[in-house]
C-alpha cells in the first residue's frame, strides 16, 4: 500500500481475493474440478466455432451468432478462471489494483454481449417462425452484422461504465475481496469514497441492459408461441417448438442465474450462496451452452459427422 498525501489513509495498490475455500483438500479438488470444466469449455467452444466456419450448411444467421456466443463464452470464462485455477496453488491470492479493473472490465464486457446475442438470437428465432418466407431478406447479411456490431458496441459501454466507476473509487483499506474474483459489489464495499453517482450509473446500465434484452427474448417468444399454438399439426408445433428449446435453455439458465445475483435482495442469501451462484454462470454456463445447443441439434451433429467422414477418408 501507499500513503495517501494527508497521511491518515493509505491508498490500496493490490486487492487479497479470500476464494472459494480455506480447505486445502477442497482448493485441491475444486482446482482439478474447474480445471476439467475450463478445458472442456475451451475445447467445447472452439469446436462449434471451427465447425460452423467449416461447414457452407450452417453459414446463416442462426449458426452465426453461435459461434460469436461461442466466442463470448471462451472470453467470458476466461476473464476469471485462468486466475482463479492459480490462486489454487499459490499461497498469497493477490490481484493488482489495474488487474482488478480489468478482469472486472472483462467479465461484464462478455457478460454483457452475451445478454445482447441471446437477445438476438431470440429475435432470430421470431422471424424464422413468424415471418419464415420472409427469413432470408429481413434476416441480410448487413443487419447481422449490425446486430453483432450492436451487441459488441453495448458491451463496450457497459463495461466502460462499470471501470470507469472502480478506477474512480478510493480504496483506503482493507483490501480484501470475499470473492474469488473482482466483483463490483464487493469492491463496492472496500472503497471509502462517496460513490453514489458512480454505483447509479453503473447500476442504470446494467439494469437497462438486462431489462432490454429481456424485453426482447420475451416478446420474441409471445409472438413465437402464439405463431406455434395457430398450427393445426401437433407434428408441426413439436417440430417448430423444438428449434427454440437450445435457446429457451440458455436463456433460462443465464437469465435465471444472473437475477439471482444483482436482482434479488442482498439479505436473502449469503456471500458463500453468491460466490456458488457466481461459479455457476460464470465457468459452468459456458462450459453447458455448446453441449446444450449441439446434443439436440441434428444439422450441427449432421456437419460433425460429415467434417468426422472428410478427415477419415481424405
Amino acid at each position: 500500500m501507499a500513503f495517501l498525501g494527508d497521511g491518515n489513509h493509505t491508498a490500496v495498490t493490490e486487492f487479497l481475493l479470500l476464494g472459494l475455500t480455506n480447505n486445502l483438500v477442497l482448493q485441491v479438488i475444486l482446482f482439478i474440478v474447474i480445471l476439467c470444466i475450463y478445458v472442456v469449455t475451451l475445447s467445447g467452444n472452439l469446436s462449434t466455432i471451427l465447425l460452423i466456419r467449416a461447414s457452407p450448411q450452417l453459414h446463416y444467421p442462426m449458426y452465426v451468432f453461435l459461434s460469436h456466443l461461442a466466442s463470448t463464452d471462451i472470453g467470458y470464462s476466461s476473464s476469471v478462471t485462468p486466475k482463479m485455477l492459480v490462486n489454487f496453488l499459490v499461497e498469497r491470492n493477490d490481484i493488482s489494483y489495474t488487474g482488478c479493473g480489468i478482469q472486472l472490465g472483462s467479465a461484464v464486457f462478455f457478460g454483457t454481449v452475451e445478454c445482447f446475442l441471446l437477445a438476438v438470437m431470440a429475435y432470430d428465432r421470431f422471424v424464422a417462425i413468424c415471418n419464415p418466407l420472409l427469413y432470408s431478406s429481413k434476416m441480410s447479411t448487413e443487419l447481422c452484422e449490425q446486430l453483432l456490431v450492436g451487441s459488441y458496441f453495448g458491451g463496450f459501454l457497459n463495461a466502460s461504465s462499470y471501470t470507469l466507476s472502480f478506477f474512480s473509487f478510493d480504496f483506503c483499506g482493507p483490501n480484501k475481496i470475499n470473492h474469488f474474483f473482482c466483483d463490483f459489489a464487493p469492491l463496492v464495499k472496500l472503497s471509502c469514497s462517496d460513490d453514489s453517482f458512480a454505483i447509479f450509473f453503473a447500476t442504470f446500465t446494467a439494469g437497462s441492459v438486462i431489462l432490454f434484452t429481456m424485453f426482447v427474448i420475451a416478446i420474441s417468444y409471445i409472438y413465437i408461441l402464439i405463431t406455434i399454438l395457430k398450427m393445426r399439426s401437433t407434428e408441426g408445433r413439436q417440430k417448430t417448438f423444438s428449434t427454440c428449446t437450445s435457446h429457451l435453455t440458455a436463456v433460462t439458465l443465464f437469465y435465471g442465474t444472473t437475477t439471482f445475483i444483482y436482482v434479488m435482495p442482498k439479505s436473502s442469501y449469503s456471500t458463500d450462496q453468491n460466490k456458488v451462484v457466481s461459479v455457476f454462470y460464470l465457468i459452468v454456463i459456458p462450459m453447458l451452452n455448446p453441449l446444450i445447443y449441439s446434443l439436440r441439434n441434428k444439422e450441427i451433429i449432421g456437419a460433425l459427422k460429415r467434417q468426422l467422414g472428410k478427415n477419415m477418408f481424405s
